[in-house]
């Protein structure tokens, strides 16, 4: 096929492709279903969260290492292990790969393997990920921030300073430029509520201060093109609740329903995705990238941050009804890097995807270890469909790696990231649920049925304590 004019070649061309093409990520949880639309798509994963039963994710053995502290760390590891190597090799082709996250060391690894890495350059990723950048494109764009300045805040008294000049108050937000929001986003209404941040804020260069605001999140994902910039549908944000994380303000799950906000709300946020997008191709970025927004109590519309990559949210985003009736957003960001000639209109396409009957009700809860703990899992509950009992329990009903194989509301997806034998402390990722319809009421609080699902899962883990283990085997005979 010499060049792709619509959808329906876009799917016959990554149905048909023979390249082999790897995600290499912790887990297959962010790209789940992409390999039943793509023709030789793998997983290369750190985690197996369905032991050995799902065809397409390979996992090497664990074996006694440096612990990896970010998921480039662990993306690295993979690419070093011989397991890895000799399972890209006997596969053949001319491997391509994408990440969830990678740096240059990522980049320099694949290069001696041989594949080919189809996403914009790591430096010009860490550059566009910088909070304070996406302020600058965002306002290039055209696409406005919540009120805020740029600089340092070594002292409160500069802090207040530049809030002054920027006619913020004293009641602020204060954002460093990388990281996972919910760990660098701090709420300063005192000296004191600076002081128990100060370490952090003052190591910074520059920070991001801005005025606060009474605000929902909400999220979007898109993809900049050769054709232009499509935009997915608006989702709602699980943000900062104690039953999913111990981290105020930390990321724990989404819905995407039709009704997420008001229909100016979403024509707003579209509208903003778009221009954003079409700016990140001037700055030189092209592909899949992530955008949070802030709605505040006037429905007022502000850029939150840009993730310039698959996100979270993929997974719901790439398995929603427009995706079935179309292709997942995703395919988009493998035909841009495929060197493949295309050339779709973007305008149609977004029409069709904000329309309502283009978009079905799920959800996604992520959970974290909230207690103090420091042990090993010696039970974890297997990955596949579990359901919920009229009295609210919940039991494993069958195993499945599909979000299509949930057949009611009584039945969820656990997908999981901490096994047997892990470590288990405060925040660690134990899993993620998926299911119909909503996990949060009009007022974004969790439902009755959402903490039931909650609880049902996290009743079936089991640990020791570190030092309960370490007894154990000061008990055992020499051998």
């Amino acid at each position: 096929m010499k060049r792709i004019r619509n959808i329906a070649d876009i799917r016959l061309v990554m149905h048909r492709n023979k390249r082999p093409i790897y995600f290499v990520s912790g887990t297959n949880f962010n790209l789940m279903g992409i390999d039943e639309w793509v023709g030789n798509f793998k997983f290369i994963n750190y985690i197996d969260p369905f032991d050995g039963r799902h065809p397409n994710v390979f996992a090497p053995s664990k074996i006694p290492h440096t612990r990896c502290k970010s998921i480039e760390g662990i993306n690295n590891h993979l690419l070093q292990r011989k397991e890895v190597i000799d399972h890209i090799a006997r596969r053949g082709g001319r491997p391509a790969a994408v990440f969830l996250m990678f740096d240059e060391t990522t980049e320099e690894l694949c290069k001696e393997l041989g594949i080919e890495v189809w996403h914009p350059k790591a430096k010009l990723r860490q550059r566009c990920d910088n909070k304070m950048e996406t302020v600058r494109i965002g306002n290039k764009a055209g696409v406005p921030s919540v009120p805020n300045t740029l600089g340092p805040a070594r002292t409160y008294e500069e802090l207040l300073c530049s809030a002054r000049r920027g006619g913020l108050g004293t009641d602020l937000v204060v954002q460093t430029g990388f990281g996972d929001s919910g760990r660098t986003t701090f709420l300063i209404a005192s000296e004191d509520d600076y002081n128990r941040h100060a370490a952090e804020i003052s190591a910074e260069e520059e920070v991001k201060i801005m005025k606060r605001v009474n605000c929902r999140s909400a999220t979007m994902e898109a993809c900049t093109t050769a054709s232009g910039t499509l935009v997915g549908p608006l989702m709602t944000e699980v943000v900062g609740k104690p039953e999913l994380t111990p981290y105020k303000g930390g990321w724990a799950g989404n819905e995407i329903f039709a009704g997420a906000f008001s229909e100016n709300v979403r024509a707003k946020t579209r509208d903003m995705a778009f221009r954003f997008g079409n700016q990140l191709r001037k700055e030189g970025y092209r592909g899949y990238f992530n955008l949070d927004f802030l709605i505040d109590e006037n429905n007022e519309g502000y850029l939150g941050e840009l993730n310039p990559r698959i996100s979270g949210a993929s997974s719901l985003m790439n398995q929603a009804a427009f995706a079935y009736a179309d292709a997942p957003l995703f395919l988009f960001h493998l035909m841009e890097f495929s060197g493949i000639e295309y050339n779709i209109d973007v305008k149609e396409l977004n029409d069709r995807w904000a329309s309502e009957e283009f978009i079905d009700s799920w959800s996604q809860l992520i959970l974290k270890s909230t207690e103090d703990l420091d042990g090993i899992v010696t039970h974890a509950p297997a990955a596949g469909i579990y359901r919920m009992a009229p009295d609210g329990s919940v039991s494993y009903d069958r195993f499945d790696y599909h979000r299509q194989a949930i057949e009611s509301d009584e039945e969820a997806l656990f997908v999981r990231f901490t096994g047997r034998g892990d470590s288990l402390k405060k925040g660690a990722d134990l899993g993620a649920l998926m299911m119909r319809g909503r996990v949060m009421d009009d007022e974004f609080e969790l439902t009755e049925r959402a903490c039931n699902w909650i609880t049902g899962i996290k009743r079936l883990y089991a640990s020791k304590a570190v030092t309960e283990i370490q007894c154990d085997e000061a008990k055992e005979p020499i051998r």
